[in-house]
């Protein structure tokens, strides 16, 4: 088959929604960063630093032959996993936010959870491309994979990270689902699911203040419901064109870190309805120009991986987006590409790096 040129469309709207991130990171950073650590650029340096590996590593994996994740699936996954294992063992996973879901790199923070979503789509990939008659039954063609999600899933949700395996579960389902398993197992898997939501809510009713706090979060304006308050104050004022550029007022201690999970809060305040627009707008190119790579694909393997890792950055952005403006409770979601972490910064380009690849051969 003979190559193509890979995707220049998804590539040139990644890099301008990373370098836009790093702009609005430092603008929502700046007035915080230099209060704690005397430092104004201290979030957007480490940021940058992170970014400047991840392009190396997009621009690298672009190259890279994608069957070689194929041949390599099963390795990858134990790698995920013994990482995943190692966080949670005291002096060596790093606590932060309450979580215990980092290795600690000097200053700087690395989330194995973040890497295990590409992991976990590259074996799901893998095993339904290899068992494409087995999976029609459910005993022995899903619950296998079914198992070994669930291993992951306990491994995430002890750190705590509901989030991330929320996105996880969210998007290997999807997978197993255009695989062409029976929609009446997709029922029952929800019947499961909202079985195991209510049991996580009562083992930490902490989650529970979470739903409530955004069914009213005037009810606790200063505790539980405080971030959803001030992401809406942030997202009112925006009007049409904003408050201009470095001139957020939520930003001034009033919105926790909004350089992490609302950050999309303080582009809304300081470019208004035309920030809104120009973000979503290169998103939405950023999951049409991958899922239409998917849709290329003949091989199995390259289809369920394209489609996989391009719905894994469309659900984590949705989450992301919903909790900002209120729609659902608070779930400690990245914004991919525009929000402060080096670990979903690494994850979102390589995931674009290996789409590249596939483009280019598709």
């Amino acid at each position: 088959m003979k190559q193509k040129h890979f995707d220049i469309i998804l590539l040139l709207s990644v890099i301008a929604l990373a370098v836009f991130g790093l702009i609005m990171i430092y603008s929502s950073s700046y007035i915080w960063a230099e209060y704690k650590f005397n430092d104004p650029y201290k979030f957007v340096k480490a940021q940058l630093i992170f970014f400047l590996i991840s392009l190396f590593i997009m621009c690298i994996l672009s190259k890279i032959d994608y069957h070689l994740y194929q041949n390599k699936a099963n390795l990858i996954l134990f790698g995920c996993f013994l990482l995943l294992v190692l966080v949670l063992i005291p002096g060596i996973g790093k606590i932060r936010n309450g979580s215990r879901s980092w290795f600690g790199i000097g200053s700087l923070g690395i989330q194995p959870s973040e890497f295990a979503k590409i992991g976990l789509i590259i074996f799901v990939s893998k095993y339904l491309s290899s068992n494409d008659k087995s999976i029609k039954s459910i005993v022995k063609g899903i619950f296998p994979i079914l198992l070994i999600i669930g291993v992951f899933f306990l491994l995430i949700m002890l750190e705590p990270d509901f989030g991330t395996a929320m996105v996880i579960v969210l998007t290997l389902v999807s997978i197993i689902f255009i695989s062409g398993v029976k929609l009446s197992f997709f029922l029952k898997i929800g019947l499961v699911g909202l079985v195991g939501i209510v049991i996580l809510i009562a083992l930490a009713p902490y989650r529970l203040e979470r739903i409530m706090s955004f069914l009213n979060p005037w009810t606790d304006p200063l505790g539980s419901g405080f971030q959803i308050i001030q992401s809406l104050y942030a997202i009112g004022p925006g009007g049409l064109l904003g408050q201009g550029f470095l001139n957020s007022r939520q930003k001034h201690f009033y919105l926790p870190e909004p350089q992490t999970d609302f950050i999309f809060s303080i582009i809304s305040e300081e470019f208004g309805f035309l920030g809104v627009l120009i973000v979503t707008s290169l998103l939405l190119i950023i999951f049409y120009r991958s899922l239409k790579v998917s849709l290329s694909c003949e091989d199995t393997f390259a289809k369920y991986l394209s489609f996989g890792l391009s719905f894994g950055l469309i659900v984590q952005s949705l989450l992301n987006l919903m909790v900002v403006i209120g729609l659902i409770p608070v779930t400690g979601v990245t914004l991919p590409f525009l929000s402060y972490g080096g670990s979903s910064l690494l994850v979102s380009m390589a995931s674009i790096g290996i789409i590249l690849n596939i483009s280019k051969n598709h």
